[in-house]
């Protein structure tokens, strides 16, 4: 696979205070995001998550550091291959939700009107918002201007998907709509860079993921890896002299002798399950309580 992204020794500092002091926000971050892949960017309140993604975006100036998007830098000709969904976006309250979707289409593709209203209504299928293409976006619920905030997102069949915080506001269904959009966009090719602080559904959809801790990165790598860090264990159910029994193995190399003497021994094997912390467990203690890095 190829990088599509890639962030080198990035660095930012703010000045803060009555008497503005020099604060080192981002002190050095690098990962890279390959194509096809969904990548999680997690990190604790305050761990410079939107700021990487401001500076990475060019919405803000890094002191030092490089960002290249499709091995190249940030220019005009790779923005039009990026879709971006802030944490807080601005909505022209008066487009329909149609309406919207054509502004955003026009700013960055020359389609034709009929393969853009094809597309328009695709994407709001897709979103559940059909039913409300023609409201004003002033009588759209928290939850549907996250929806269409997404597909404007997607409207130009972007190479690289960045969500900043995409689920907020959404119930399970409208997190279900949007979860599978998700996936249905890497499955075609485009990767997806999201943050999000549901870290079950980053454990759901995430086949990597890049831990912020105090402006430094401490993880990137497959989430198996990062869950296999809390430990695995094994727990086998089975009937033996018509009672059920229950048995926690905590080496793997362990289970087949085990799961062999037990049938030898005429126990009839009912279940065998793998156990292991949830990857909210293991951020808590990695990136909230001082874990190591």
């Amino acid at each position: 696979m190829t990088e599509v992204l890639k962030v080198r020794d990035l660095k930012k500092s703010y000045k803060r205070g009555f008497i503005p002091r020099s604060t080192l926000v981002l002190k050095g971050v690098n990962f890279s995001v390959p194509s096809g892949s969904i990548t999680g960017f997690l990190g604790g309140n305050g761990a410079g998550k939107t700021t990487t993604m401001r500076c990475m975006l060019g919405l803000d100036f890094p002191d030092s550091g490089e960002v290249q998007f499709f091995g190249g830098p940030l220019n005009e000709a790779s923005k039009r291959r990026i879709g971006f969904l802030p944490e807080r976006p601005y909505f022209y309250e008066h487009l329909t939700g149609r309406e919207f979707l054509q502004f955003y289409a026009r700013l960055t593709s020359s389609w034709n009107k009929k393969i853009l209203d094809s597309r328009i209504d695709d994407l709001l299928k897709r979103v559940d918002l059909l039913f409300a293409k023609d409201r004003p976006l002033r009588n759209y619920s928290k939850g549907m201007l996250q929806k269409i905030g997404v597909a404007q997102a997607l409207i130009h069949d972007p190479e690289l998907v960045i969500l900043d915080e995409p689920m907020s506001g959404l119930d399970p269904d409208g997190r279900m709509y949007l979860s599978e959009i998700i996936i249905e966009t890497a499955k075609r090719g485009p990767a997806v860079f999201f943050s999000s602080h549901l870290l079950h559904d980053m454990e759901r959809l995430c086949e990597r993921l890049v831990v912020l801790k105090d402006g430094l990165c401490i993880f990137e790598g497959t989430t198996e890896a990062i869950l296999d860090r809390g430990g695995v264990e094994f727990e086998v159910t089975y009937l033996a002299g018509g009672q059920k029994n229950l048995r926690r193995i905590t080496e793997h190399a362990q289970v087949q002798p085990i799961l062999k003497k037990l049938i030898n021994d005429g126990a009839e094997i009912v279940e065998v399950r793998r156990m292991r912390s949830s990857l909210e467990e293991i951020f808590v203690k990695m990136a909230l309580k001082g874990g190591k890095k």
